[in-house]
């Protein structure tokens, strides 16, 4: 399993990866995994700004739905639209072509309390 060393990673499985003034989100290789096949996206806050720990959308998988939690304050500025028609992308490539939403940070500090590539594989038991 991948834990690309340049992301921070949340408890709740999310990463993000801060690209100057932007900040890149998605979910985990091992939360793909867990959930399985992805079969559609939902995210209807695009403009908004969300809180750490809100919901900014769902994934769902052919047995489950499970929301979308923000690791760090921020607008959100774009969503992934290439995950409507291709959602399978974030099974294929979480951490690349799978990414979900591009952000505005409110405090990029809020970026340093979140997990390392180490302490995530720790949190997953890898």
């Amino acid at each position: 399993m991948n834990f690309p060393e340049n992301l921070k990673y949340s408890k709740d499985h999310e990463w993000i990866r801060v690209e100057g003034d932007t900040a890149v989100i998605g979910i985990t290789e091992f939360a793909q995994s867990e959930l399985g096949e992805i079969v559609y996206v939902d995210v209807t806050t695009e403009g908004e700004t969300v809180v750490t720990g809100g919901v900014f959308g769902s994934v769902e998988a052919v047995k489950t739905v499970s929301d979308l939690l923000m690791p760090a304050s921020g607008e959100v500025l774009e969503f992934n639209t290439a995950l409507e028609d291709k959602p399978e992308l974030i099974n294929e490539d979480p951490y690349g072509e799978g990414w979900i939403i591009k952000v505005s940070l409110n405090d990029p500090s809020e970026v340093e309390s979140l997990l390392s590539a180490s302490d995530y594989k720790k949190l997953i038991g890898k």
